[in-house]
C-alpha cells in the first residue's frame, strides 16, 4: 500500500507545446499543461462537459522524450505523483502551485 500514498494517473490532452529547458545542472526539465474531460448529466438531463487543467512536470529521459514527441493537441497518459511549491510574487503575495510530477508517459492517440 505504501506505493498509493501519493499516485496519480492522468489521460488527457496537451494543452500547449512542451517548454523544455535544460538548467545549469544539466537537468532536463519539461513542463507542460494536461487537459482532462469528465462528463455528467445535469438536472434537466443534459450532457455537460467539464474540462481540468493539470500542470506536468517532467525531468531528464522523460522530459527528452516529451521533447521530442509531444506537441499541443496530443493524447498521452501520465503517472506521477502531485507536489505544492509556494514563492512570493512581486507584490510580496505568498503563490502556490500544485504540479503532477511524472514518473512515466505513454503515447496515445495517433501516430503522426
Amino acid at each position: 500500500m505504501n506505493s498509493l500514498k501519493n499516485r496519480v494517473q492522468l489521460i488527457g490532452h496537451l494543452g500547449m507545446n512542451p517548454e523544455v529547458r535544460t538548467l545549469d545542472s544539466g537537468k532536463k526539465m519539461a513542463k507542460f499543461s494536461l487537459a482532462t474531460n469528465d462528463y455528467y448529466k445535469n438536472a434537466k438531463g443534459e450532457k455537460v462537459e467539464e474540462t481540468e487543467w493539470h500542470n506536468i512536470i517532467a525531468w531528464n529521459k522523460t522530459a527528452e522524450l516529451v521533447e521530442m514527441f509531444l506537441q499541443k493537441g496530443k493524447e498521452v497518459a501520465v503517472e506521477g505523483k502531485l507536489t505544492t511549491r509556494s514563492w512570493d510574487d512581486e507584490k510580496g503575495n505568498k503563490r502556490y502551485i500544485t504540479e503532477v510530477v511524472c514518473n512515466e508517459i505513454l503515447f496515445l492517440g495517433n501516430k503522426d
